[in-house]
């Protein structure tokens, strides 16, 4: 995790926590005048909008007091959603058997997109299976990784 990401993520984590969601992650998306900060919430009985309206509002009266990302940028709170993304080893390791679609931050075999069946972690590794292989591959060379939904017919 960046350093700013830890920084963010010490910042909000207590402030989700204690409102009785799980901080699913953080998204902080550097575009100059643009900058975007994404959290993503969980619970177990779901996310309501109004929940995210709620969060919203108690971490942003904790950024603007503690002011840890110099100039503007736009604050979003949501689920994370059936195509959710992964952030941790422990979030990988609660999907495994499912659909995943990973984006590494170096080429692996000249290419960046992997999508296969998450097999599992060992150690700092993520297994996927794609046509018949595992691939593993460490959770530091991960830029992007999420489920993809899968619907029975």
């Amino acid at each position: 995790m960046a350093t700013k990401d830890a920084a963010l993520n010490a910042l909000i984590e207590p402030v989700v926590s204690a409102m009785g969601f799980e901080l699913w992650g953080i998204d902080y998306l550097s575009q100059g005048k643009h900058s975007r900060l994404v959290i993503y919430i969980d619970h177990a009985d779901g996310v309501s909008v109004d929940n995210c309206a709620d969060i919203s509002r108690q971490v942003s009266a904790i950024m603007d007091v503690e002011d840890p990302i110099a100039g503007e940028y736009r604050l979003e709170v949501s689920s994370p959603g059936m195509d959710r993304p992964l952030f941790t080893l422990d979030q990988f390791s609660r999907y495994a058997g499912h659909h995943v679609v990973l984006k590494l931050r170096s080429p692996f075999e000249g290419r960046r997109k992997f999508q296969g069946l998450l097999a599992g972690v060992e150690g700092d590794e993520v297994l996927v299976q794609i046509d018949g292989e595992e691939y593993c591959f460490p959770i530091d060379g991960i830029d992007q990784a999420r489920v993809v939904p899968q619907f029975d017919n």
